[in-house]
């Protein structure tokens, strides 16, 4: 059985400029968005340049932010915050949602293919691999903020940890670090490989598409739900119920393409 560590989650204090980990994890992941995307520009057929590769960060970033906090408002505390609008720009207090994160880069994808004449599928395609290491990141940022945390554990359960921050000393799952590795680590993997050549268009979108809602639908049965929600119908959580048009899409995507390609 683990102690949760107590980070603290400042990581750099100068005078009143506070910088938090979370923060940093975000900016590390865009950093990793940066540098493999430089190294997928190498290869003309994915038809995006440096240029475009900056454009894409830029976008990617706001569709991140923005969707992720409008994802975290609709989809888990729409009540609460339409009767306090304001505090829907009170980002420094927490809530994101890797949900609405998709949404809104998916637009962003939509709205940069549409002003550069490209077809989307096939920046989809380029991005896919660069997002991965970003949702690891942003994991470990919960892990480090002890948030997020996972149900309770087996006694018996090696790496069992208890997360004071949850009000009890059970020994819960580090579902932060499952995610990390299943929607980070594993599902980057697996869209790198499959992007190495050329495939059907759309192929690396819908493994990314699928993947990710794959993982994030095993990993929440570990992780605890949100107070304010529980278990909802089937008992699956909203993450699940969230995950299951990804997983759809995403399998739908791949027979597409490949149906496309054999016509």
């Amino acid at each position: 059985m683990l102690l949760h560590p107590g980070f603290d989650p400042i990581a750099i204090s100068l005078g009143p400029l506070q910088i938090h980990w979370y923060g940093l994890m975000y900016l590390i992941g865009f950093t990793l968005f940066y540098v493999l995307g430089l190294w997928r520009t190498r290869d003309v057929w994915r038809g995006i340049n440096k240029t475009e590769l900056e454009d894409l960060l830029f976008l990617g970033m706001m569709g991140v932010i923005v969707g992720g906090r409008l994802g975290y408002v609709l989809f888990y505390q729409s009540s609460y915050y339409f009767a306090h609008p304001l505090e829907i720009f009170f980002v420094w207090q927490g809530g994101m949602s890797a949900h609405g994160g998709f949404v809104g880069v998916i637009l962003a994808i939509l709205w940069f293919a549409w002003k550069r004449g490209k077809n989307p599928l096939q920046v989809g395609d380029f991005v896919a691999p660069l997002v991965p290491l970003g949702f690891c990141a942003g994991r470990i940022g919960n892990f480090i903020n002890g948030e997020l945390w996972g149900r309770v554990a087996s006694e018996d359960l090696p790496w069992g940890m208890i997360f004071p921050q949850s009000g009890d000393w059970f020994a819960r799952h580090p579902s932060q670090l499952y995610e990390a590795v299943l929607e980070g680590v594993l599902l980057f993997i697996v869209c790198w490989f499959y992007s190495r050549k050329p495939r059907p268009i759309g192929f690396v979108s819908g493994i990314f598409l699928s993947g990710y809602g794959l993982g994030r639908f095993v990993v929440e049965f570990f992780r605890e739900p949100d107070s304010f929600l529980g278990l909802q119908a089937l008992s699956l959580s909203r993450g699940q119920w969230l995950s299951v048009p990804l997983i759809i899409a995403g399998i739908g995507m791949i027979l597409w393409a490949y149906r496309e390609k054999r016509q």
